[in-house]
């Protein structure tokens, strides 16, 4: 079997578009590393180092230090597919990255987008 072209592209020929396509929107290149950095565990320097170095977004991934855990709870439909439903982790992951940054330009907070829980409210406060 053939790897899909996704994996062997580099993450840096894809990254402006997922910048501009924030940008369209409002919205700015740090929230878009705030996701990537949210997504992956990666540093800004390291993120900026994969960059450089036109990793593939199979490296990319693989080189992560720590996929957040609340990566699972990203649902909903991306290409015509439910992210939830994709059995490649490897695509699995690169549509989490999709998903977050189309819901990034549609003007969600980034507390919803990083899947924040909100702060209890304070005992005795009413």
């Amino acid at each position: 079997m053939t790897k899909h072209r996704i994996y062997t592209t580099s993450f840096a020929s894809v990254y402006p578009h997922y910048v501009a396509k924030a940008e369209k929107k409002g919205r700015t290149k740090a929230e878009v590393d705030e996701i990537i950095r949210w997504l992956t565990g990666f540093s800004q320097a390291q993120l900026e180092a994969h960059l450089a170095s036109k990793t593939d977004f199979e490296t990319f991934f693989a080189q992560a230090p720590e996929l957040n855990p609340a990566r699972a709870e990203i649902k909903g439909v991306i290409c015509g597919v439910r992210v939830e439903e994709i059995a490649d982790p490897l695509m699995r992951e690169i549509r989490y990255l999709d998903k977050l940054i189309d819901e990034l330009a549609k003007g969600k907070t980034m507390e919803k987008i990083l899947r924040r829980q909100p702060a209890p409210a304070a005992e005795g406060a009413r």
